[in-house]
């Protein structure tokens, strides 16, 4: 039998990497030199200015060009500039000289940088431990690799950034495309052009595909690596109509994009009350206790059948106070927690809606212990005015 296992994605403490940086120094400017690690000898000289803010970290995937020489000038046994194709290698992983991981995470992309290490730190086998060498390095770009189970279970490598910076949650809908490969390269599933949605918390295909999209932001293409005991592990996967056979043990490869996802509120805490945002409302208010709230709404049972239908076809929008007890406490409490134009599907259970009790409304009767679902408009509010803000002669009428 598989065994899933659970990571705690909350926790995302970056481990420190040996050797003393030094940290507080302002920015290097063109043509300056500065020892950048004290425990290596590590100097870095800047050649060329880079672009924006962010640096790889180790584990991301770099590509560079490098030119590697002695202090005499002579070249060493490497330099993708005679063939002008650049490499790429994983920081941290020995796949180039010792030291030379330290100063390329210290770089923007675009920039170009002269790193120097003494010669017995590198362990070059021909070269003279009198001599110091120097790499001549240019950033051109990378991929961020997180692991995000800690454990190396699920790999995500970041191909392109989304716009935002949310990320959804348990309870959130999400729209995602994918495509998932075999080690071989065996299609075994895929998404329509559409992409397909569903709940975080009900989960998709396999255990690791929730555990990634909860740490991807919108409009992020990124490609996934999950082992076996996040994908099916010993389970044998026969082919369906919605995916092809699946070997025990196999490793998933994904190329993923999180298209959008509609926030999902828990409005009161105990998730009776369930507010999906289908299109954000203005600013920053909400509609608090005691405002004076217009709200159109069409309410439905849970097999879609309307049993209320207020503003539309003309007719005027609700109008009540809030937590004045006026409409049903879901209702109530939902919209309390929505912005002027705000639309939201509204999932009610019995307890914040009619009970156990059976009612006739406008259109249809509701049986007892229904799930009310209200697809709410805010059209506007009123904020009950606070006590100093009122003139004085307001405040000696409400006394």
């Amino acid at each position: 039998m598989a065994v899933i296992k659970d990571c705690n994605l909350s926790d995302e403490v970056e481990e420190e990497e040996p050797g003393e940086v030094i940290e507080s120094a302002p920015p290097l400017k063109v043509g300056e030199e500065r020892e950048i690690n004290t425990s290596l000898g590590l100097k870095k000289k800047l050649v060329k200015q880079g672009h924006g803010f962010e640096t790889p970290q180790f584990g991301d995937e770099v590509t560079v060009h490098y030119v590697s020489r002695r202090m005499d000038g002579n070249k060493l046994d490497y330099s993708t500039r005679d063939k002008g194709i650049p490499i790429s290698f994983t920081l941290g992983d020995g796949q180039v000289m010792y030291g030379l991981d330290y100063g390329i995470v210290t770089m923007k992309r675009g920039e170009v940088a002269l790193f120097t290490l003494p010669s017995g730190t590198v362990g070059a086998d021909d070269v003279s431990p009198d001599f110091n060498i120097q790499f001549e390095v240019e950033l051109l770009s990378w991929i961020v690799v997180v692991d995000i189970c800690k454990d190396g279970g699920i790999i995500k490598k970041v191909l392109s950034r989304g716009e935002r910076n949310e990320q959804p949650g348990d309870l959130d809908e999400v729209t995602v495309k994918y495509q998932v490969m075999l080690d071989d390269g065996t299609v075994i599933a895929k998404t329509p052009e559409e992409g397909v949605e569903f709940y975080v918390k009900d989960g998709h295909f396999c255990p690791g595909l929730p555990k990634a999209l909860k740490t991807m932001k919108r409009g992020d293409q990124v490609k996934l690596i999950i082992q076996p005991q996040y994908a099916f592990g010993e389970h044998k996967l026969t082919a369906d109509n919605r995916f092809s056979i699946i070997p025990v043990n196999s490793v998933l490869s994904f190329d993923l994009e999180l298209v959008s996802f509609k926030p999902v509120i828990d409005v009161t805490g105990d998730t009776k009350v369930l507010k999906k945002i289908l299109k954000e409302g203005e600013g920053s208010h909400v509609a608090e206790e005691g405002s004076t709230v217009f709200i159109k709404y069409t309410a439905r049972l849970e097999d879609g059948t309307i049993f209320e239908k207020i503003g539309s076809d003309e007719n005027e929008p609700l109008k009540f106070v809030v937590d004045e007890e006026q409409v049903v406490a879901g209702l109530d409490r939902a919209v309390a927690t929505m912005k002027k134009g705000e639309l939201a599907s509204v999932t009610v259970q019995p307890g914040y809606g009619y009970g156990s009790t059976e009612v006739k409304r406008e259109l249809a009767a509701i049986p007892p212990s229904s799930i009310l679902v209200y697809e709410i408009e805010m059209v506007d509010f009123k904020k009950e005015k606070s006590p100093w803000e009122m003139n004085s002669r307001r405040r000696l009428r409400q006394q």
